[in-house]
């Protein structure tokens, strides 16, 4: 979103990053390249190379390493630095929340007893699932999970957001769901699940995000495009 509101603008030449997590990217108005930098180092030689002035940080709130490497990158290179943070939900009434810090507790909050269990998790935290297979996962996923995971009974769904409440909750019930595994991710995309599971009364464990760095950073696109213009009048505009 915020690609498509910098891409009409023709003082900026703006590059998207994507990590390559996800197999067929949705389409953006501005150049993407993909794919990791080598680290911090990596990227902050890429800043300097390409002569880049500014550097936002869109990217996930659990992806820590990637915003670690680009604040450590931004100073290297002496490139003004901004952080786009989504804010993380908050529980209203009716929620049935249990916050823990990663998957493995998510995991085991569930408890020993069967239960069935939609999962909302990257593919690449769902390895501690296998520690208790006793349970009947639904996974859902942007991209196929494979090789499917070892578990008995696990069924997976491919599907990319963004998830309405209507369409969640008819999901939970058709899977008779009694609980679900989701990150704080913040923002409205994916916050049927949350919605829905209030309706239906279900268990919800969320994996609280990672402390957040020192960084500067704002909550919305406007707030970066304000920041933006400021940066950009304070230094020598060579680029975006």
């Amino acid at each position: 979103m915020l690609a498509d509101k910098l891409a009409p603008r023709a003082d900026l030449d703006v590059m998207l990053s994507l990590a390559g997590r996800t197999a067929v990217p949705v389409p953006h108005a501005v150049p993407v390249r993909v794919g990791g930098f080598g680290g911090a180092a990596g990227l902050a030689d890429y800043l300097t190379a390409n002569k880049i002035d500014a550097l936002i940080d869109a990217t996930h709130p659990y992806a820590s390493v990637i915003s670690a490497n680009a604040v450590e990158a931004a100073g290297e290179a002496g490139v003004a630095f901004i952080a786009l943070r989504r804010p993380q939900w908050k529980a209203v009434v009716g929620d049935r929340w249990v916050e823990v810090d990663d998957t493995r507790a998510a995991v085991a909050a569930i408890g020993p007893k069967p239960r069935n269990v939609f999962v909302t998790l990257g593919r690449n935290d769902l390895a501690p699932l296998g520690e208790a297979p006793q349970h009947h996962y639904l996974i859902r996923s942007v991209d196929p999970v494979d090789p499917p995971l070892p578990l008995p009974h696990a069924a997976y769904i491919t599907a990319r957001g963004p998830f309405g409440e209507a369409d969640d909750r008819a999901l939970m019930t058709t899977h008779a769901v009694d609980i679900v595994i989701a990150k704080n991710s913040g923002g409205n995309a994916a916050y049927g699940k949350i919605a829905a599971a209030r309706a239906l009364g279900i268990d919800v464990i969320l994996v609280r995000r990672p402390p957040p760095s020192d960084a500067p950073a704002v909550e919305t696109i406007g707030a970066v495009v304000e920041w933006l213009d400021h940066a950009l009048t304070s230094t020598l505009v060579r680029g975006v």
